[in-house]
């Protein structure tokens, strides 16, 4: 089965080795250390990753990404193997240990290359935590004539605090008009104010709200926001239908998802509606836990959630942690993935025994959620797809640190209990239209998100499509990216993009295993 330690999951990324963790890694006076005027490089031939762990010279930190790429990268094969010492900086030398290939349409393979100071991995991971305002948006348009809106605000932010709500278009950020820029210097600006990389920023934003034309200029300072993972829990059609809104796959996501399905199973629903339209991933276990809770023990016994695919060398043991491959199994346990976790873990999980579940999505769900649906699939568990494409990551990391960094680097693909895995162009609902594209094609509607009622709003585009297939099995006509407030995708200039490049945002996209 499945093992999931508990030490991992309270050091976070620190799963090689405890040197390293809490600053430490940076001292470079262990004897044991390699002088790095004697490491030579030879293409095409490596040495254990191992014999540069934790060593924190420039040079031995490349020599060990380079290793463990060859080691443990998905298509270590479609690296070019570069000389380090030619090229200035580890993280930039890491930013080239990536294939730069293509899927069948055209996709590029590997968008989730990247990395973080540990520290921040680990307020992530564990707690939830990122810098901000409390508002998520919606780039609809990254270059001018730009559109970006409000998607939701975390409670107790300065987002809310100021009222902002989903449906609040930004006009202007820090006096720079935010539809209109078109130079790097002002599109900078935009960046770092929309996306601040550290507590204590100051920025002015200018809004409009999409349903009254009301403009409204707040200033907020940006801090430590602890995001909400699973909130929204109603009950529709007489009680009969669940919902709930789940946003990611993090450690503090887990007690919440108990709660919310002991309180539906309480309520005796019979359908239920998850709403992960923009819920990124994250632990691939915890996507077995809410696979579990959906579908119940009769439904999944002896089957798998997902079996994971390292690259070719490694066909029968895990590279990572040398245990013989074993499939991630449907979890039906409470595994205290957070530190002092409020339920003991081995305490078993609720369900709700269903047949079939409607999963709400956009192309900001990913990898862990898409994985809920393909392991369902895989059970023979209807899936309804309601919404847009999902974004395609069937692939997976563990997060590995080595003085003090944190590095992501695709390691493993995985399959369902059918043996099905192929879905790196996405999810999409059986009636989409016009993708580029070749998305896997699932029964359900394709609704373009609707930024004019509140998450959870009965009236709100994509769960009232859900409320009516349920009813009557048919579907509105297919929108596109067009929302009925007339938004749609701009034709792209030659102006700068806004662009979130913040390695957090990449990260989340992502199935982690940690042990």
């Amino acid at each position: 089965m499945f093992i999931f330690s508990k030490e991992a999951a309270i050091l976070g990324a620190c799963v090689f080795s405890l040197v390293g963790c809490g600053g430490s890694g940076s001292d470079n006076s262990d004897s044991g250390n390699l002088d790095p005027a004697t490491i030579t490089w030879t293409q095409g031939v490596f040495e254990p990753s191992s014999k540069f762990d934790q060593q924190c010279q420039a040079l031995n930190e490349k020599h060990w990404l380079r290793s463990w790429s060859h080691e443990t990268y998905l298509w270590y094969d479609e690296i070019i193997d570069r000389d380090p010492a030619l090229t200035d900086g580890v993280l930039n030398y890491f930013a080239l240990l990536k294939t730069e290939n293509t899927t069948d349409s055209g996709a590029k393979k590997d968008n989730f290359h990247s990395s973080l100071p540990t520290d921040e991995w680990r307020a992530q991971s564990q707690s939830g935590q990122t810098f901000g305002y409390g508002f998520k948006i919606r780039l609809i348009s990254a270059s001018a004539p730009r559109q970006a809106i409000i998607t939701y605000t975390e409670p107790n932010s300065p987002a809310a605090a100021q009222n902002l709500a989903r449906g609040f278009e930004v006009l202007e950020v820090d006096g720079v008009d935010f539809v209109n820029a078109s130079t790097q210097a002002e599109v900078d600006v935009l960046n770092a104010g929309l996306f601040p990389s550290e507590s204590g920023k100051v920025t002015t934003f200018v809004f409009k709200d999409i349903n009254t034309s009301e403009t409204r200029e707040v200033t907020m300072t940006a801090q430590t926001i602890t995001g909400q993972a699973v909130g929204n829990i109603k009950t529709f059609a007489n009680g009969e239908v669940g919902y709930f809104q789940f946003n990611r796959h993090n450690a503090i996501a887990e007690k919440p998802l108990f709660d919310a399905f002991n309180t539906l199973a309480a309520r005796n629903v019979k359908d239920l509606i998850i709403d992960m339209r923009y819920n990124p991933g994250g632990f691939l276990q915890m996507a077995s836990q809410v696979a579990y809770m959906i579908a119940g023990a009769e439904n999944t016994d002896g089957k798998i959630f997902e079996k994971t695919i390292f690259n070719d060398q490694h066909p029968t043991f895990n590279p990572i942690t040398g245990e013989r491959l074993e499939p991630v199994p449907f979890t039906d346990e409470f595994v205290g993935f957070a530190e002092n976790p409020a339920i003991n873990p081995g305490t078993p999980l609720p369900s709700l025994d269903l047949k079939r579940v409607f999963v709400l999505t956009t192309g900001s769900t990913c990898s862990a959620s898409e994985a809920v649906i393909n392991g369902l699939r895989g059970a023979n568990i209807e899936v309804i797809q309601i919404g847009e494409n999902t974004c395609g990551k069937p692939y997976g990391f563990y997060p590995t640190d080595n003085c003090d960094t944190t590095y992501f680097s695709i390691q493993f693909t995985g399959v369902n209990n059918k043996g099905f895995g192929e879905y790196a162009d996405g999810f999409a609902p059986q009636n989409s239209t016009g993708s580029e594209f070749q998305p896997v094609r699932v029964p359900g509607c394709a609704v373009a998100d609707d930024f004019s009622h509140q998450l959870g709003d009965e009236n709100e585009a994509l769960l009232s499509t859900a409320l009516a297939y349920r009813a009557t099995g048919t579907c509105p006509v297919a929108s596109s990216m067009t929302s009925k407030q007339g938004f749609a995708p701009a034709l792209f200039t030659d102006t700068p993009k806004v662009q979130d490049n913040r390695a957090t945002t990449l990260i989340e996209q992502n199935k982690i295993l940690e042990y």
